[in-house]
């Protein structure tokens, strides 16, 4: 179609992996200080087989919280997760809707990266998108009827 850029690009493609993730037990102290040393916005919070039961987000620490108790205790629930090779836009659907800036990104049910708003915007800088003209006043006036 002309005027159209396609991009068939998977979320596995454009996901953060290895994602670093937090078990409930442990400190909201040592998470925090995790994703400032690392530089991340966010932090999924995994059981004992690696599945999404939480997430943490570098809004959920700008509370006071006593760094020794369990992040469980600020985790947000429920997780939205993504499967890896579904396409970008089921992911940002989700995001819209929930009003969310990350998203899990799994396999069988375990986390294997984590996708952000930013992670969408980089998709479409990358990608050149051409607007499709705007309706002929034939189209506008068959439009009104």
């Amino acid at each position: 179609m002309e005027g159209c850029d396609h991009v068939n690009v998977d979320i596995d493609q454009i996901m953060q992996h290895p994602v670093m993730t937090a078990t409930p037990h442990q400190s909201i102290g040592h998470v925090r200080d995790v994703m400032a040393t690392h530089h991340v916005s966010a932090m999924p919070v995994v059981n004992p087989d690696h599945e999404p039961i939480g997430i943490v987000t570098a809004a959920d620490l700008l509370e006071e919280h006593l760094s020794g108790a369990p992040i469980s205790g600020i985790m947000s629930q429920p997780v939205y997760t993504v499967p890896r090779y579904d396409g970008p836009h089921i992911a940002a659907r989700i995001m819209r809707n929930h009003r969310l800036h990350h998203v899990v990104v799994t396999e069988n049910k375990r986390v294997v990266g984590i996708l952000s708003t930013y992670d969408l915007l980089r998709l479409v800088e990358d990608h050149r998108f051409v607007a499709k003209p705007g309706p002929t006043p034939a189209r506008r006036s068959r439009a009104r009827r």
